[in-house]
């Protein structure tokens, strides 16, 4: 019979205790220490996180979704603790490499140089253009735009196409550029100030001269040659063809010597008389008339029927309405006579 067995109480290998750091003890001290380096640091809480996630991982008997939850809580842990990360701004990244400024005396920093001052935006010279093209160019470039009658009429600025720019005034800040236009009419010539006169070109004195000395002046003044106009200053005398005057004098203008020529002048008026005779007496002002002894409506000097009433330079055969008395007439529409008829194209 035998004895009774004896039993080994010693511990078999796989049952013998681990290294400290896998125990389960260890593995919980590791995640929580990565909130509290995390808040020392926040590369040692990266690392400290590195290091519970191997524990947690290698030779851990601990279920799947056990390692699972732990991850997400060492994770939330240090996420939690990490200071927030200030947003992008515009400039930022331009900014983030730049030195500081240099301390200067009393540690108070030094103003850097390549540090931009806001400046005014540059406006163009608009000067004598229109205010229709003076007004969106400013705007563009940011400007609040004002307007204002630079004369000293202070009229009312409206329709911007109809006026000009004498004179531009730009003031506020870079952020807020403001220009202030003084502008005239378009036909109008600038004021020498703001607030000034309109001056206007001053009709010239032409009494006297011919008519070929007498347009060059006037147009000088800003008359256009088309609106200078001839007429004779006599009411009976006839002027020639366009171009055969050129040597009758002026006898009268209108406007007068040194009247203003507005944009209300259409024309200028120049009385001219033949050579062959003077001016009309002053006194005698635009009802004069030269000598006309047959009455019939023709000067004398331009009378080719000097002692015949009823026959003129139009009328060579005799005047239509003329019945009786003179050699054209023959005192009635019948026989040899003159006849409405057969002298003229009125029937």
């Amino acid at each position: 019979m035998s004895g009774p067995q004896s039993h080994d109480s010693s511990p078999s290998p796989s049952s013998a205790p681990g290294p400290w750091w896998q125990t389960g003890a260890a593995r919980v001290g590791a995640i929580a220490a990565v909130p509290l380096l995390g808040l020392v640091n926040d590369r040692l809480g990266g690392v400290a996180l590195l290091v519970a996630l191997v524990l947690l991982w290698w030779r851990n008997p601990w279920p799947r979704a056990g390692r699972i939850v732990a991850t997400v809580a060492a994770m939330a842990l240090l996420g939690a603790v990490l200071p927030d990360q200030p947003r992008d701004t515009p400039g930022r990244a331009a900014n983030a490499g730049a030195a500081k400024p240099p301390a200067g005396p009393g540690g108070s920093p030094t103003p850097s140089r390549a540090t931009p001052e806001a400046t005014m935006p540059v406006l163009p010279d608009f000067t004598g253009d229109s205010l229709d093209l003076a007004f969106p160019k400013s705007r563009r470039k940011g400007f609040t735009v004002l307007q204002h009658d630079a004369s000293d009429q202070g009229r009312e600025v409206t329709g911007r196409s109809l006026w000009k720019v004498c004179f531009q005034v730009t003031g506020g800040s870079p952020e807020e550029p403001i220009v202030d236009f003084g502008v005239v009419r378009r036909e109008e010539p600038c004021p020498a100030a703001e607030g000034g006169t309109v001056p206007w070109p001053k009709m010239p004195d032409v009494v006297g001269l011919t008519w070929r000395a007498a347009v060059p002046k006037v147009t000088a003044a800003g008359v256009p040659e088309e609106d200078v106009r001839a007429e004779a200053a006599y009411l009976n005398d006839r002027l020639p063809e366009e171009g055969e005057y050129e040597d009758w004098r002026v006898c009268r203008q209108d406007p007068a010597s040194g009247d203003p020529l507005t944009d209300d002048v259409y024309s200028v008026r120049l009385a001219l008389s033949s050579p062959a005779h003077g001016c009309p007496a002053p006194d005698r002002g635009r009802d004069a008339y030269l000598p006309d002894r047959d009455d019939d409506g023709d000067p004398d000097y331009l009378d080719p029927y000097p002692r015949d009433r009823n026959r003129t330079r139009l009328f060579p055969n005799g005047i239509p309405d003329a019945t009786s008395g003179g050699s054209g007439s023959s005192g009635g529409g019948d026989g040899d006579g003159w006849h409405l008829c057969r002298h003229t194209r009125w029937c």
